[in-house]
């Protein structure tokens, strides 16, 4: 079966408005369709004893551990030639997304956007990650790049290792006062925000994560105290994303994280990938409907706290990366 053969359950058109009383009916139109039509997934089910009949809730769906996208391909049809890669050092083994449509991925990040920010048209975009830029298939710098290109302001771009241009620049949008979204990995706003502290008043400061191997860790709360206090702004913002999905949830400033409508996170008891539940604290779960021929239900390997309005907050990662029984799956 080609992938131009298999169609999805419903109007991809219609994701990007569902509505909570609808998310159930579409989550599982998506999992029996990716139970049929992805192989890995199907075998997941299977091998893990766990079925799609069990109830009438999103928790009762079976969900894929992530770490199957380290070894093992996961897509539905033909075998897409886009490629996402996750960091590492030339020593781990890298999560692999294969992506069919672009397209797909694009619009998802774009209406996500949209909903938090605005349109991208009305910022200046402007992205500090030096070491996603530094390698190839990173799903973080395509969608930046998408959104600069989108942006068009002449001072959009990348800031690779030029601190100095970057700091000329942050002071010409400040002193024009041009809205500014300003995404950095965590480690490079800290060494930019320590040798140019100032004070920004129409940029927001997103932080993305990635101080594993950098630098001595630092809690989350220390790392935004540590740069509001440099970049003088009241809050930092985050954005949750990973390879293995096609959305990202963002927060605006309190550490608490919101998705957008086709994407939704749950929590589970570590040594029990099937105890699901709506609300509580756990290993973090997520439904991404847009990951439509990959696959959109996945057990991730971070330790997070989930409320009862869907918002959910990131503590941390799992005592251990590899869930109880991801030993099954063989192909």
């Amino acid at each position: 079966m080609t992938t131009k053969d298999v169609q999805p359950p419903f109007d991809i058109e219609q994701l990007w408005n569902v509505k909570p009383t609808e998310f159930l009916t579409y989550a599982q139109k998506m999992a029996y369709f990716q139970a049929q039509n992805n192989p890995v997934y199907n075998q997941w089910i299977s091998l893990s004893n766990q079925s799609l009949d069990n109830g009438d809730n999103v928790g009762a769906i079976p969900f894929l551990p992530i770490s199957f996208f380290k070894n093992q391909d996961v897509y539905i049809g033909d075998k897409p030639t886009i490629l996402f890669e996750s960091s590492g050092t030339t020593q781990d083994v890298v999560s692999k997304h294969w992506v069919k449509d672009t397209n797909i991925y694009e619009e998802s990040f774009l209406k996500c956007f949209s909903l938090f920010y605005g349109s991208p048209k009305d910022y200046c975009i402007i992205g500090l990650l030096p070491n996603y830029l530094e390698r190839q298939h990173s799903s973080l710098v395509y969608m930046v790049n998408k959104l600069i290109e989108v942006s068009g302001h002449e001072d959009s771009g990348f800031y690779l290792h030029d601190f100095e241009k970057l700091n000329t620049v942050l002071k010409k949008l400040e002193t024009n006062k041009i809205k500014t979204w300003f995404i950095g990995v965590s480690f490079a706003l800290i060494d930019f925000s320590n040798e140019f502290k100032q004070q920004l008043n129409h940029t927001i400061v997103i932080e993305t994560g990635g101080m594993k191997g950098r630098k001595e860790e630092l809690t989350k709360e220390a790392l935004h105290a540590l740069l509001s206090s440099n970049l003088g702004v009241n809050h930092i913002q985050s954005e949750y994303g990973m390879t293995e999905l096609l959305s990202q949830a963002y927060s605006l400033g309190d550490g608490i994280f919101k998705c957008p409508p086709w994407m939704k996170v749950l929590v589970g008891e570590q040594e029990d990938p099937t105890a699901l539940k709506l609300s509580g604290r756990g290993v973090l779960h997520i439904i991404d409907l847009a990951n439509i021929y990959s696959c959109s239900f996945i057990a991730t390997e971070d330790m997070g706290e989930v409320f009862e309005d869907g918002t959910f907050k990131v503590l941390g990662r799992a005592d251990h990366s590899d869930r109880r029984g991801c030993s099954l799956l063989v192909l």
